[in-house]
């Protein structure tokens, strides 16, 4: 028809994996071997193999090293109003599905929604918007007027503030897209109230991939009380006969929490580790991050729940904090194995080497592409060795890592060679990725970023 413009095709090359064909989204410039026809940066083309059979469509950039990311494996789609609202309601029957309430989650998670470069979280009645590609940069009236008609939310922000936007020629952005935000919006997680920074907090605010996780930590809080000499003894109180918790001279212990275990964060960011070990009975929590931003926002959450006499905060390098407390067991240890020699008690030890019933490692990615993995893996090896070491005999380590370049596999083998240098023994208790509101797709294993462990720490 005159004045209908004709949609470009991109012809792949024989000689290429045939990725596309098993569920990927992805189309390489290695993978192309012509373009027929016009395309402007970020127009829908149509995607062919060699032969010239249609594998789906995708919006085209040839600035980047993916050339084309598909938003459809059928007929191709038209990236209008109608078509995100289509999407987004997929999006939501999802969440309203499987994550209970479906108040505040992820939800829009780019390629596993059908919706690559797109993220959109949902923090009460405020949807937060990333914006990663150029295809979904083009668009963004058509994202927001799609997000206001689909979830009439109160307001709409964007926090598309990250480095890899450049390698689609943008810009970083952020700012108000629709109705008003505040710099803080209040959320309910398991049961918690948290506080979420949607302006300066990190990625868009808050990590939700971590919900079920958090919450399987609950069967490692209970349970500790016997170390201390505690016991449970029937006494006579003045409501009669009653089942009690007493010490070892046989008094009543009146903390309510005597049978909590000692737990510390490290990189608590908000600190929903910590506010989860406090609602599951936790008896001391240490909240460890280096930003002091981040501590601000996690004793804000800490108080909003009625934790603050529970739990105390550090700002500080998570890798110094965990080496000087294990020096610090090495200072007390040489001491005591001294015996009779002359040791100079006088010198103040430089830590007083705690130990915990439960240490927490959920540091930020350390691998951001494949040449950093060695130094990732050197990373990763190094916390939680000094991790271990700090966990009291018997207790557990809860370790993740979000990085997508470090397997499940090199992650483990990474936590047991530093198990056997730590001279500990490591029991898998649980083994777990994001949540269901990060669905993934096979086949495309870059959705398999999240690997959380929970690891039983006994000595050799």
């Amino acid at each position: 028809m005159i004045g209908e413009k004709l949609v470009a095709n991109i012809i792949l090359l024989k000689s290429r994996k045939k990725r596309i064909e098993q569920g990927h989204p992805w189309v390489y410039q290695s993978e192309v071997e012509r373009l027929e026809g016009e395309a402007a940066p970020g127009d829908v083309v149509t995607v062919s193999s060699h032969q010239g059979k249609v594998l789906g469509s995708g919006y085209y950039n040839p600035k980047s090293q993916l050339v084309v990311r598909l938003i459809s494996f059928g007929s191709l789609v038209e990236m209008n109003v109608a078509f995100f609202e289509e999407r987004f309601k997929r999006c939501l029957a999802h969440r309203e599905r499987f994550v209970p309430g479906a108040d505040s989650c992820r939800m829009v998670y780019g390629e596993a929604d059908f919706l690559p470069g797109l993220i959109v979280d949902k923090f009460a009645d405020i949807l937060v918007v990333q914006i990663l590609t150029l295809g979904m940069d083009l668009r963004r009236k058509e994202i927001t007027e799609a997000l206001v008609s689909v979830f009439h939310p109160a307001g709409i922000y964007e926090r598309s503030d990250v480095s890899v936007r450049e390698l689609e020629g943008l810009e970083e952005n952020t700012g108000l897209l629709y109705g008003e935000c505040p710099e803080t919006v209040q959320i309910t997680e398991n049961g918690l109230k948290i506080e979420v920074d949607i302006r300066h907090g990190q990625k868009t605010g808050y990590f939700f991939d971590q919900r079920e996780n958090r919450a399987s930590i609950a069967p490692l809080m209970l349970g500790w009380g016997a170390r201390s000499g505690i016991r449970l003894e029937e006494q006579e109180t003045e409501e009669g006969l009653r089942t009690v918790p007493v010490n070892a001279s046989g008094k009543p212990v009146t903390f309510p929490y005597w049978d909590g275990a000692t737990v510390l964060e490290c990189f608590a960011h908000t600190g929903s580790f910590t506010l989860h070990a406090c609602k599951y009975g936790a008896k001391k929590v240490t909240c460890l991050d280096v930003s002091e931003h981040a501590i601000v926002s996690a004793r804000r959450n800490v108080e909003l729940n009625g934790f603050t006499d529970r739990v105390e905060f550090v700002t500080a390098d998570a890798f110094e904090y965990l080496r000087s407390q294990v020096q610090g067991l090495t200072d007390r240890r040489e001491r005591a194995q001294a015996g009779d020699k002359k040791v100079d008690t006088s010198k103040k030890l430089a830590t007083s080497g705690r130990t915990w019933d439960v240490v927490v490692l959920d540091p930020p990615a350390f691998a951001k592409n494949r040449r950093s993995i060695p130094g990732a893996c050197r990373g990763y090896k190094d916390i939680n060795l000094h991790g271990m070491k700090l966990v009291n005999e018997g207790g557990y380590l809860v370790t993740a890592s979000c990085s997508y370049h470090i397997s499940a596999e090199l992650f483990l083998q990474t936590v047991h060679e530093a198990a056997i240098d730590a001279g500990k023994q490591l029991r898998l208790v649980e083994f777990r990725a994001a949540g269901k509101d990060h669905p993934r797709i096979l086949g495309v294993d870059e959705g398999n970023y999240l690997k959380f462990a929970i690891f039983e720490v006994t000595s050799r």
